[in-house]
């Protein structure tokens, strides 16, 4: 089973969640051989309830993940911490929003939650915790205690990050700092549109139809990462895309 455990349903944080933008990419995983998506929305993105809401009435939802056709959509949010890293954190959808519930009072730039809270909160749940881009520079990990981060199950090889920094010396870097903690490493496209989806992504053993097997077989390592020899033309046509849209919405917003 081929799985990207970092992927978003939205252009940014602050647009509203598009069925038809949101089918389009998920057609595009889809057809770039990708089997199921772990759906990492920021928690604080606008109207985050909204995303999910959208998703019941467009798919099946057995208990696990959404069956949007032969694509598995897992729950899962991207969280914020007040150290200025990210979190991610995937599990059945119940769960997933009642976290987010508990989050409300972080909301806030100035006022994410502490990590050591988020992970107490976040041990309370049968969730995947996985430390997004530990080495992005806008929102690190690496500097935080090694004895929070093993609280984590694994960490994030992120596509943005792998051409941002480049693919060999940024694996580098996360295969390290994840082997020091103890920990496996996933594959994330951190995607918000269609054309980065397939540039890396997690080739499972086995298929799996729940969140403890999923967990099993990142914990197990029966797993390997796969990186597209062209996931540096995909992230920067991504890139380009994302800005390009962007520009878009400010214009259509603008009056005639």
């Amino acid at each position: 089973m081929r799985i990207d455990l970092h992927t978003h349903a939205k252009l940014s944080k602050a647009t509203i969640f598009s069925r038809d933008y949101y089918t389009e990419m998920l057609a595009e995983a889809a057809g770039n051989g990708l089997d199921a998506v772990a759906l990492t929305e920021h928690f604080n993105t606008y109207r985050f309830h909204e995303v999910y809401e959208n998703l019941d009435r467009m798919y099946p939802y057995n208990g696990e993940y959404y069956e949007a056709g032969a694509l598995k959509i897992f729950p899962g949010m991207e969280v914020d911490i007040r150290e200025k890293g990210h979190i991610l954190l995937i599990g059945r959808k119940a769960d997933i929003l009642e976290i987010h519930q508990a989050l409300t009072p972080f909301m806030q730039k100035n006022n994410f939650i502490p990590f050591k809270q988020l992970l107490t909160l976040a041990e309370g749940y049968p969730l995947l915790k996985i430390g997004a881009h530990p080495f992005r520079e806008s929102t690190p990990l690496h500097h935080l205690d090694p004895a929070d981060l093993r609280r984590l199950d694994a960490f994030d090889l992120n596509a943005k990050d792998m051409y941002e920094y480049g693919n060999e010396l940024n694996r580098t870097r996360v295969e390290r700092f994840a082997a020091e903690l103890g920990k496996p490493v996933t594959a994330g496209s951190d995607t918000h549109q269609c054309l980065q989806y397939g540039s890396i992504y997690n080739e499972l053993d086995q298929p799996c139809n729940s969140i403890a097997e999923l967990k099993q077989a990142i914990l197990s390592g029966a797993y390997k990462i796969a990186v597209a020899d062209s996931l540096p033309l995909q992230v920067k046509a991504s890139v380009m895309l994302k800005k390009l849209l962007k520009r878009l919405l400010v214009l259509e917003a603008l009056p005639e």
